[in-house]
């Protein structure tokens, strides 16, 4: 994929219609062309360059579609500054866009805890987070998250003590996810979990069309959603930024 403009597809008619090929491209909008318009009038004007070049980068992973989309790295990146947050986790790391946006985001003491099963991917995006300065907020664990919760929790001292959590990982565990991180983060504090319109399927009917993957994982989102809902202990807002993205306000 290129990392941005556009691609020509035909339709079924013969109508040429305009399909956007941004890397990490997972807008809900119904018009391409008013996401690229977004991209370059909001986004990559304002972009810090080692964003940009990390974008770059991983525009040339065979896996650049599990990349954090850029409209999604500024959300991010402006939310962490209005919450003041500090201390905060990713689990779900690939190449470390979504990390970058938010260790630039922090204080020069502040701290995120990283979590992925791949160390090589996030190694790809390490030369350009060290070269921005914010390698040392970064404390990077591989292999999966939830044993690491699970030892956080029985110990104890960690119960709500962080600002902001965001979770971009294996679908099948994020509720599995919640039920750990809701001790976790302080109350006031915020869960960003993504993917929660997962390309839309999430409206889509039962015989519909859907690539493998995306089929595999929608009852999953679908129970998610179903379960934020319904909790007391939060608020929430669904936002159609990226491919979704919930926002959980820990209130008790």
């Amino acid at each position: 994929m290129a990392t941005n403009g556009e691609t020509k597809t035909e339709s079924t008619n013969g109508e040429q219609v305009s399909r956007h090929q941004e890397v990490g491209h997972k807008s809900l909008l119904q018009s391409d062309a008013l996401y690229q318009y977004i991209l370059e009038t909001s986004v990559y004007p304002r972009e810090p360059e080692a964003m940009k070049e990390l974008r770059e980068v991983t525009a040339k992973h065979p896996w650049n579609i599990m990349t954090t989309s850029a409209d999604e790295g500024q959300f991010l990146n402006m939310l962490l500054k209005l919450v003041n947050a500090k201390n905060t986790m990713e689990i779900g790391v690939f190449t470390g866009y979504s990390l970058l946006a938010t260790a630039l985001a922090l204080p020069e003491d502040g701290k995120i805890l990283a979590m992925d099963i791949n160390r090589d991917n996030y190694e790809v995006g390490l030369p350009i987070i060290e070269k921005a300065g914010v390698a040392h907020k970064i404390e990077f664990k591989e292999g999966p998250a939830l044993p690491v919760l699970d030892e956080m929790i029985a110990e104890g001292k960690y119960h709500g003590t962080y600002d902001f959590i965001f979770v971009d990982a294996d679908k099948d565990n994020y509720i599995n996810y919640h039920k750990r991180l809701i001790d976790l983060v302080k109350v006031g504090g915020l869960i960003g979990y993504d993917n929660t319109l997962w390309n839309g399927s999430v409206v889509a009917p039962p015989d519909a069309p859907l690539r493998k993957y995306v089929r595999y994982y929608r009852d999953f989102v679908l129970e998610l959603n179903k379960a934020l809902a319904a909790d007391p202990r939060i608020e929430i807002c669904m936002l159609p930024v990226g491919d979704g993205i919930t926002l959980c306000r820990r209130v008790s």
